[in-house]
């Protein structure tokens, strides 16, 4: 801390005609107490029983250790019990935001290990649901991240466009959140009667209102003072920590799993990857929010490209997988996710892996907070994207 420049204070007379008496401060640190904060672990603090411990040097943090396993389920371990169709239901569950996107891998997974046939149309309709749950995702994180610095309106904004996609997406899967209509093959029905028609709808008025969360957020000098060059990540050790999905991108750097290895149909739509310049806070949020309309541009594309057809391949009524392994990676609302599969060829897999990009993005977080002060260590958390439960599985 730099030294104080001499000044002087007026200290009030004890009686009336008195002179007035100066008292001259000399130069000199203010002294500063070091402190260990906890934060957490609460729930309504961050998205899961997330903890972390500061280091503090007066309001400096010289040291964030986070803390995790506090919603520990063991996901891995159960789904070696489960037959290979019952997958889905345990892993659309440890990113509860992200509940058709996690089980869309698996169910990648599994038809590579049994070299099934996925017909076109479900192929299409996987893709149109993965890119709705992806702006599902966002516009969580883009309501509560501004809450947590402070603004609830926005919040109320983000749930409005969130309960249209969630009923136009229960209108096909039956369920809000754990949606289970992945399966081996395809997806368990076909859509409903009017389905595209309500998806293009909903498409063109989540576009129209795109600009509000741009001039509600964005554009706000108060959001921009708290997020400029607050917690800039560097491309070098955003990769070396494995770091994937908006975080990433808000480094400049374009690793997307759907241009760089494309599944599904990717391969035969355009799909942007917006990107940041310098992986600060506000380019954290940058990324997320222009994600949506990025994700609208995939929607709309799927909307002209759907063709007719079955949307399941028959499976015998008892599911073997040959002896083998694989790893299959899809890009994730939040990053990138990857599941090891192996086979020993029973029913059930002899090992189920996942390498979920909460559990990655999260490493970040003590490079982030050194050397911040107090208050940007919450705009520093909030704009680290992730969710407990797809941390500690």
């Amino acid at each position: 801390m730099s030294d104080l420049e001499t000044t002087e204070r007026v200290l009030p007379s004890n009686a009336p005609g008195e002179d007035v008496a100066f008292e001259i401060l000399g130069d000199g640190d203010f002294p500063t107490a070091e402190m260990s904060l906890s934060i957490g672990p609460a729930h309504p603090a961050t998205h899961g029983v997330f903890r972390i411990v500061l280091d503090l040097d007066g309001e400096r943090v010289r040291g964030a250790r986070p803390v995790i396993g506090y919603m520990h389920r063991g996901f891995e371990k159960l789904a070696e019990y489960r037959d290979y169709r019952q997958i889905a239901a345990l892993t659309n569950r440890h990113d509860w935001l992200s509940g058709f996107c996690n089980e869309l891998g698996v169910a990648i997974a599994v038809e590579s290990m049994l070299e099934l046939e996925v017909p076109d149309r479900a192929q299409w309709i996987r893709m149109l649901m993965a890119e709705w749950n992806r702006i599902l995702n966002h516009l969580m994180f883009i309501g509560s991240y501004a809450l947590e610095l402070g603004a609830i309106t926005p919040m109320f904004y983000a749930f409005r466009e969130r309960e249209d996609i969630q009923h136009l997406m229960e209108s096909a899967t039956g369920g809000r959140l754990h949606f289970t209509y992945n399966q081996p093959g395809g997806v368990k029905i076909d859509l409903p009667k009017g389905f595209l028609k309500r998806s293009a709808e909903i498409s063109k008025v989540t576009r129209e209102r795109f600009d509000d969360y741009v001039d509600l957020v964005l554009g706000n000098e108060i959001f921009q003072g708290r997020t400029v060059g607050v917690g800039p990540l560097p491309q070098d050790v955003a990769l070396s920590l494995g770091i994937t999905g908006p975080t990433l991108h808000a480094t400049g750097i374009a690793e997307d799993s759907r241009v760089t290895e494309p599944y599904l149909k990717y391969g035969d739509i355009d799909v942007e990857v917006p990107l940041g310049e310098n992986g600060d806070a506000f380019d954290r949020f940058y990324v997320l929010l222009h994600r949506i309309r990025a994700s609208l541009d995939i929607i709309d594309q799927i909307h002209d490209h759907m063709p007719a057809g079955p949307v399941n391949s028959k499976l015998p009524k008892m599911v073997k997988a040959p002896e083998g392994a694989i790893y299959v990676r899809t890009e994730n609302p939040l990053g990138q996710l990857g599941y090891w599969l192996e086979s020993d060829g029973g029913r059930t897999p002899w090992r189920f892996k996942m390498r979920t990009p909460s559990f990655s993005n999260v490493q970040a977080i003590p490079y982030l907070m050194q050397g911040a002060l107090l208050p940007d260590a919450i705009s520093i958390l909030g704009s680290v994207f992730f969710v407990v439960g797809d941390i500690d599985r």
